[in-house]
């Protein structure tokens, strides 16, 4: 609740920072009075003498004058400008040892004079702002010190018998305040005779908070497993966690009840309220923790969990998270008593130990089961990154539940409550968070018609998740006890921006930029289209002259939109020099493919060799142009695959266009017949054949050609001009089998390849088929060839 509270006001604040950063100073601030402050200041500073809060306001006031000292940077700009202009079209001054017209020397120097003077307030302007941002920082150091101090402040050990007796006498004096404060406030309603005005209304409210508070969680349960059980999976998911808020909703209208209730009866007094603000602020905490615990660790099912646990892991993860949340609502209960000054800081450590310790055994056993949770991984994948995240938490609330105690048994009362209570809020914010991505995820798959596996593929969720835990950031630096101030000095200085040369880029600028370059790219879009589907297909202009067009308008387009946005964002590109300089030299020696490729696609589009639709061969790729851009062109093969050409390689390379300008072409047939043939009858079917397909032109005709004497055949070739070359494959196909139908008709004869083989020694091979009846010795030397590999004789 008080993170919660603290929260708000950081948001009241940084707009308070957002509407006072744009006030435009007309006149110059009273400097005077701005030194006086900085002056008390510092010797504040030195002498340390301040209590928080009064060295929060002398911030808040130094705060504000920082933004009126923003503003007073640009006072008199406009005046500025037009001197130095006019300085400068008096030209350059003389050099040393010479001099210029004396009319001409002396308006330079009252244009200068009246420049110095312009630029006066502005340069106090900028010296008083560095001033006041540095008496921020101190302030903003002196009180973290303090801070860390009384973190590390070492108090009396609760464990001590002493503190024991004074634990059990604050108990008892702030039972009897709260018995004294009632019984005076009862004898004064009595007097008044108003005791029992309201009193059924009272009996009433309180009725209805109890019934809220005890039962209204477990209808809600009820009323989600319902829900669960008639519902799809998305379905069970969004609305079991859009109902769940009922539980939260339920303690927060019962704790609403009892405090209309005890207001109306006007009986508490001081120490009534600090607890009944302490037993509505535990309430809220219990509350929250039974909700999340009920989320991350269902019932049964478990869709709707980001936790891959065991049925029993769950049950213990539910009574851990309610554990987790009673110990932190007595805990706070505690500070809000302290903090009202009904309790010591060291009587607050005696009974805040017990719960520390209770606290700690819970955050431990937490752990441990989150490090089971962590502990998985899949042998083919490896192991699973928000796993060993998980894994890592396990481990690190296991350390806090032993350091925590520790630290409150040895005497470190508030270390041990500045390290277990944001460790307790951390966990609830992370679980919340983890919550959210779950129920998005669903959400998104639900409205769009997703199953659940589509869903947790979808990036919009996962960016959706992540605008949240960057919103949770601030949150989450106020639980370990960052200041609103602190959030707010960051702000202010996002505000401010970063300072390149004479340029501030601010988030302004960027946002001016954005809008600027956003507005362009939307209005070159929109002429794009225009000219691809009205314009320019009333045109004479084939289809990759239109595509070249709009593919340059395109990038015009953006190029002029980026220009504009650089300008209207006041960001001046004369300071970039260096940038472009050392971009200019990467280029030359790192991106020369890249350039060239680029350049390559220019020239693409302004030449068009090439145009989309065409059917090209390069570097042994055959296929349809698809797309032309400034790097690459794709090209789809006839196996429908894409081959990404670089640009350079059309250029410098061969390519072989089939179709450029029109999609007239030529096919060769080639055939052999049998020697002995008749040729001038092949040659006349071989004419009739080419003359009779459909896709050959009569003008030129087709031609016969008599190749060659071939090894094996007579060749023929038919060689004729297509109406479309995009059907070549078919032509040859079709003439093939006209071919092959009218030779044998005619009786002509294909030949095959023929080979006459000769044998070196058919005597010797005769005389190895035959077998003597006897052996004989040989009459004359062994033949080698009718020897074994070794040399040995047959036998």
């Amino acid at each position: 609740m008080r993170v919660l509270l603290t929260y708000l006001r950081l948001i009241l604040a940084l707009g308070m920072l957002s509407t006072g950063g744009a006030v435009v100073a007309q006149d110059a601030p009273d400097f005077g009075a701005f030194q006086s402050l900085a002056n008390s200041v510092e010797t504040d500073l030195q002498e340390d003498r301040l209590s928080d809060e009064a060295f929060e306001n002398l911030r808040a006031k130094l705060v504000e004058w920082r933004g009126t000292l923003l503003a007073a940077q640009d006072i008199n700009e406009v005046q500025i400008e037009a001197l130095t202009a006019q300085i400068d079209a008096l030209g350059a001054a003389p050099a040393e040892g010479t001099t210029e017209p004396e009319d001409i020397a002396a308006r330079r120097a009252a244009l200068n004079q009246q420049l110095a003077t312009a630029r006066e307030p502005r340069l106090q302007a900028e010296e008083s702002y560095a001033r006041a941002n540095t008496l921020i920082g101190r302030i903003d150091a002196t009180l973290r010190d303090r801070q860390a101090d009384e973190i590390f402040r070492l108090q009396r050990t609760p464990l001590d018998p002493a503190l024991w007796s004074q634990a059990i006498a604050s108990l008892g004096s702030a039972v009897s305040d709260l018995r004294g404060e009632l019984s005076r406030n009862i004898a004064a309603r009595i007097e008044r005779g108003t005791l029992w005005d309201g009193l059924p209304v009272v009996v009433l409210l309180l009725i209805s908070a109890i019934i809220l508070i005890s039962r209204g969680p477990r209808w809600i349960e009820h009323l989600i497993r319902r829900i669960e059980a008639r519902s799809g999976e998305q379905a069970r998911i969004v609305y079991g966690f859009l109902v769940s808020l009922g539980a939260i909703a339920a303690p927060v209208l019962g704790i609403s009840l009892i405090n209309a209730a005890l207001i109306s009866t006007e009986l508490l007094g001081p120490t009534g309220r600090s607890l009944a603000l302490g037993i509505n602020v535990a309430i809220f905490a219990y509350a929250i923790a039974r909700w999340l615990g009920g989320r991350l660790f269902p019932v049964a099912g478990g869709e709707s969990s980001p936790l891959a646990l065991s049925d029993p892991a769950r049950t213990e993860g539910r009574f851990l998270a309610q554990m987790l949340g009673l110990g932190t609502g007595l805990l706070l209960l505690v500070e809000v008593l302290g903090e009202g000054d009904i309790f010591s800081s060291e009587v607050a450590s005696v009974i805040s130990l017990p719960l520390f310790v209770v606290l700690g055994l819970t955050l431990f056993r937490l752990g441990r089961l989150l490090t089971h949770v962590g502990s998985g991984k899949n042998e083919a994948a490896g192991p699973n990154f928000p796993a060993t995240v998980v894994h890592l938490l396990g481990r690190g609330l296991q350390a806090v539940a032993i350091l925590g105690p520790l630290a409150a048994a040895i005497g470190y009362y508030q270390m041990a409550q500045s390290l277990m209570l944001p460790t307790a809020s951390t966990i609830s914010m992370l679980g919340l968070l983890s919550i959210l991505h779950v129920f998005i995820r669903a959400a998104f798959g639900l409205a769009r018609g997703l199953s659940s596996k589509q869903a947790a593929q979808a990036l919009t969720p996962v960016l959706i998740s992540f605008v949240f835990w960057i919103c949770a950031i601030p949150i989450l630096a106020l639980i370990w006890g960052a200041r609103t101030t602190d959030i707010g000095e960051l702000w202010a200085r996002f505000q401010t921006g970063v300072r390149v040369g004479d340029t501030t880029i601010s988030p302004g600028a960027f946002l001016t930029f954005a809008v600027v370059f956003a507005l362009g790219f939307l209005l070159t879009r929109l002429v794009q289209g225009t000219l691809k589907s009205s314009v320019l297909p009333r045109t004479s202009m084939d289809k990759g002259g239109q595509n070249a067009v709009i593919s340059g308008l395109g990038y015009v387009g953006v190029t002029l939109a980026a220009i504009a946005g650089i300008t209207s964002a006041g960001i001046d590109l004369s300071n970039l020099a260096i940038i472009v300089g050392a971009l200019g030299v990467g280029i030359g020696f790192g991106l020369q493919n890249i350039v060239n490729n680029f350049v390559s696609g220019i020239i693409l589009l302004i030449e068009r060799p090439i145009s989309e639709g065409d059917w090209v061969q390069v570097n042994g790729q055959m296929g349809i142009v698809k797309a032309i851009s400034v790097r690459s062109t794709r090209i789809e093969t006839f196996d429908r695959t894409d081959v990404i050409v670089p640009n350079g390689d059309l250029i410098s390379g061969t390519v072989t266009n089939w179709t450029r300008g029109n999609s007239i072409g030529r096919v060769i047939v080639p055939v052999g017949v049998a020697y002995g043939t008749d040729t001038k009858k092949v040659e006349t079917i071989l004419k009739e054949i080419a003359e009779a397909h459909p896709m050959v032109v009569s003008v030129p005709p087709p031609n016969v050609f008599f190749m060659r004497f071939g090894a094996d055949s007579l060749d023929f070739e038919i060689r004729a001009i297509l109406k479309d070359v995009n059907f070549l494959l078919s032509v040859h196909s079709d003439m093939n089998h006209e071919i092959a139908r009218r030779f044998a008709e005619e009786g002509i004869e294909i030949p095959f390849a023929q080979r006459d083989i000769w044998l070196r020694n058919p005597e010797a091979l005769r005389q190895a088929a035959v077998a003597p009846s006897e052996p004989r010795p040989p009459t004359g030397p062994i033949d080698p060839s009718l020897t074994d590999p070794e040399g040995s004789e047959p036998e």
